[in-house]
């Protein structure tokens, strides 16, 4: 099993956080950032093109994090590949050390910096995952037997905050039933709101990461609300930005606060700081979260 999966074996709160493969190819920042968290961070997920901003691939940034002795989870979106192409990736990815993954649908090319690519969807989530398990297997969506199968610790995504929770869990349950042994959840800011997500999804007995945006702002928040489906950012916490003579550390202060509030209840947390990284040490510190990997 991969480090990462031992560590959520392993019944401790765990930590991830995301970094985003750059524009080009300098990867000396990303890198900066991850030797700066490993040791804090229990492992890494690299996006596919977030946002459906192109990027570099995230299996060749995976493949040199590994050989930095840092543990990535591999992003995989089906926005852009079929089904044979996905595949390909899987294995390379698999031949390149590469076992955490994490399994989305992926958004939609228009809003994006190449509007006028084509999307291919050829799979979405739930088929992607019934796919890997067939790699495992020994064998292709085709029926056709692979030379030697690969190992995956393969996750979903999941979104606490949808006005349809039952929905929601329904298609945990089918991502479960299809493969997911772990999952990471849309960003939460509520507390109460986010335990009667758990109340329901804990049953399906597999490990639940709560995700978390860094807030910048408080214009910040309010495009969250506004523009990320089923993510809500409490007005007192918006007004505390506005009051904020240093929003770095209001920021820290509303992060450790919420995942405090949260600790007990889902097996980690999943920052995503979006080039706010150096605050990650200060984070865990204020939520009383370090410990060594």
């Amino acid at each position: 099993m991969s480090k990462f999966a031992d560590a959520l074996e392993s019944g401790k709160f765990v930590v991830t956080a995301e970094l985003n493969p750059p524009k080009g190819t300098d990867i000396d920042p990303l890198l900066e950032k991850a030797r700066m968290l490993n040791g804090r961070v229990d492992a890494f997920n690299l996006t596919d093109s977030h946002s459906s901003l192109m990027a570099m691939a995230p299996t060749a940034v995976a493949h040199r994090l590994i050989d930095e002795g840092v543990e990535p989870i591999l992003q995989i979106t089906c926005r852009d590949r079929n089904r044979i192409a996905l595949q390909s990736d899987l294995l390379g990815a698999s031949f390149l050390g590469v076992s955490n993954l994490l399994c989305m649908t992926g958004d939609p090319p228009g809003a994006g910096d190449h509007p006028d690519a084509k999307p291919v969807f050829d799979l979405e989530a739930i088929a992607l995952l019934k796919s890997i398990v067939s790699l495992e297997n020994g064998q292709d969506m085709g029926g056709s037997k692979l030379k030697g199968a690969p190992a995956f610790f393969p996750g979903a995504v999941a979104n606490p905050g949808v006005p349809d929770l039952e929905k929601e869990v329904r298609r945990m349950e089918e991502k479960v039933e299809a493969g997911a042994r772990f999952f990471q959840t849309n960003a939460v800011y509520d507390p109460p709101a986010f335990e009667k997500f758990m109340n329901v999804a804990q049953r399906f007995n597999v490990p639940i990461l709560a995700g978390f945006i860094m807030l910048k702002s408080a214009n910040m928040a309010r495009n969250l609300n506004a523009n990320l489906p089923g993510v809500t950012v409490p007005d007192e916490m918006v007004r505390e930005f506005e009051e904020s003579s240093d929003r770095r550390e209001t920021s820290v202060e509303i992060a450790a606060r919420v995942i405090k509030g949260i600790h007990q209840m889902c097996q980690g947390v999943h920052i995503m700081a979006i080039g706010w990284e150096a605050q990650i040490p200060q984070v865990l510190e204020q939520a009383e979260l370090t410990h060594a990997v």
